[in-house]
């Protein structure tokens, strides 16, 4: 059973939580202070497994999981009961919360509406009667509270300072967790469309969903070479093109995509662990 749990809870997206953690944290060097980083960690890795069980349990009630082309999950395979892995998303949630306000209470109160936002925005991705992840909004979602509000808002519970490094550093953090959602949902198109799941992926169509990945690859690269400007070591980021461009010939060729996940993940944890080696070196 605890193996299940931990497959519900998608170890492999967890780098999506670690990466805004550790680029903010050395946006903030050299005034880090590590027992905010590591309650920051706590909060992003709570919130990454709330939401997945979150969309396990409303995919699965949908009937969207029926058929997947990717791992089974716990609601959609008939493995965990639907109320359970709803209470184990409400726990995340909560684990997320209390560390939250451990970080409000230290930092700024306003900071609860900020980590209140974060899970209404996880469990409406694909809960509710209206997900807006059935709309083609999912990658919005990402970018914004995976990218900017993760990784400005670690640096900003250290320095108790909105820097202008720290929201440029999220930028490219939030470009590459959109891609891994673009490179998830390429691979479920069909599924998605059969069970009526308007991805964007799926209003796009193959073709530009994988333009659009190329593009949102290309674009975090892109930043962080113009980071060069004022961070000198800047530019090592761009040594993850060698994971890259097996992951473009991925997204442009007609064969299966789901490679391409494991791919994105990849270059998600390189590119974040280069640019956190090169904000800090640069402090």
């Amino acid at each position: 059973m605890i193996r299940l749990w931990i497959q519900g809870a998608r170890p492999r997206t967890l780098p999506a939580a670690l990466v805004p953690v550790a680029v903010g944290t050395a946006a903030a060097a050299p005034d880090v202070v590590w027992w905010r980083a590591a309650v920051a960690l706590v909060v992003a890795v709570a919130l990454q497994v709330g939401v997945n069980y979150a969309n396990d349990y409303s995919d699965g009630v949908r009937g969207t999981d029926a058929n997947r082309v990717g791992p089974a999950r716990l609601v959609g395979g008939g493995m965990v009961a639907p109320a359970a892995v709803r209470r184990a998303a409400f726990g995340a949630f909560a684990v997320a919360a209390v560390a939250g306000l451990v970080l409000a209470i230290a930092v700024a109160l306003w900071l609860v509406a900020v980590g209140l936002a974060c899970m209404i925005a996880g469990w409406y991705y694909t809960g509710g009667r209206r997900p807006y992840g059935y709309a083609g909004l999912g990658e919005v979602f990402v970018f914004v509270f995976f990218g900017l509000v993760a990784t400005a808002g670690t640096a900003f519970v250290q320095t108790e300072e909105l820097t202008g490094l720290a929201v440029v550093a999220a930028v490219p953090v939030g470009l590459l967790a959109s891609a891994l959602l673009v490179a998830n949902n390429l691979r479920d198109i069909a599924q998605d469309q059969a069970a009526g799941k308007r991805t964007l992926a799926v209003r796009l169509g193959d073709r530009r969903a994988a333009l659009f990945y190329i593009a949102l690859v290309e674009a975090a690269l892109a930043v962080g070479l113009i980071m060069s400007v004022t961070i000198p070591w800047a530019p090592l980021t761009l040594a993850s093109l060698a994971l890259a461009i097996p992951a473009l010939q991925i997204a442009l060729s007609s064969g299966p995509k789901a490679p391409l996940l494991n791919h994105t993940a990849r270059l998600h944890l390189l590119f974040g662990a280069l640019l956190t080696i090169a904000l800090a070196v640069s402090a």
